[in-house]
């Protein structure tokens, strides 16, 4: 019995750990305010490195690395994405925990970071020489080969289409063609999308704009939350740590209410 007790431990120390795998995925698109600026209190400054509860790292939330792996989510979970920009609290992991609070029987979550800082909405456009669209679409194919399933896209996007007139204008335009594209790349027609409407811009008029497109864009199984009003950091563009927080609850609240949240495809 103590040789078989032995043999038993032998075989346990030889069996490797389960890689991590989340059951419900999320990609996170967009610019600056969804990678997080959150405590990077000016455009070139330093991050504060201060990580409030609702983004602290919780096991039962993943990130997908930028060599497409799943690891423990950590702020600021675009440092590796969005790596040419100082990087700090985003909506993500709010989000996250939000949605294990109300529903502690959600399973596994999994974040895939996608959002470039600066970038216009023709910079996602499908076949742009940015790669931002290719990238996007590989990364949330990569995620699911452990078995996960997409729940949402939540995208945060359209401050620097408020610099010209043009972006502006045609803005409504571009966003429907975008979510429509990833879609049918996703081969998920009913894929949920959650967009966050402008608290910021360059151009108060054109800001105007583009948040009406926002608010006015006619898809189904798309909801919108609105950030005006909330805290900015010394820029006055970007959300401050407590605004990105309110935002991540925001839309955990907004992706609760779809039917079926606990499950997509």
């Amino acid at each position: 019995m103590f040789l078989f007790f032995i043999f038993v431990c032998f075989l346990a120390a030889c069996v490797e750990p389960q890689e991590l795998s989340p059951e419900n995925i999320f990609l996170l698109g967009g610019q600056s305010n969804m990678a997080g600026r959150g405590g990077v209190p000016k455009v070139n400054g330093h991050w504060n490195k201060k990580v409030p509860t609702e983004s602290s790292p919780n096991p039962s939330i993943l990130q997908l690395s930028l060599h497409k792996t799943w690891v423990v989510a950590h702020e600021p979970l675009h440092e590796e994405i969005d790596k040419y920009k100082t990087c700090g609290v985003g909506p993500g992991m709010p989000f996250a925990h939000e949605v294990l609070a109300k529903d502690p029987n959600f399973g596994v979550i999994g974040l895939v970071p996608c959002a470039i800082g600066g970038t216009k909405i023709t910079d996602w456009a499908k076949g742009s020489s940015t790669g931002h669209y290719k990238q996007l679409v590989e990364r949330a194919n990569a995620s699911l080969k452990s078995g996960g399933k997409i729940k949402a896209l939540l995208w945060y996007q359209g401050e620097s289409d408020t610099q010209q007139q043009t972006d502006a204008r045609f803005y409504k335009r571009r966003l429907k063609r975008l979510f429509t594209n990833i879609r049918a790349d996703l081969n998920s027609p009913n894929l949920q999308i959650i967009q966050v409407a402008l608290a910021s811009g360059y151009n108060n008029t054109l800001k105007e704009i583009v948040r009406a497109a926002q608010l006015g864009i006619d898809l189904p199984d798309l909801q919108t939350v609105d950030a005006k009003g909330l805290p900015l950091e010394q820029d006055h563009l970007h959300l401050s740590t407590a605004a990105q927080v309110q935002v991540g609850k925001m839309l955990a609240n907004a992706f609760l209410q779809f039917p079926n949240c606990s499950g997509l495809r």
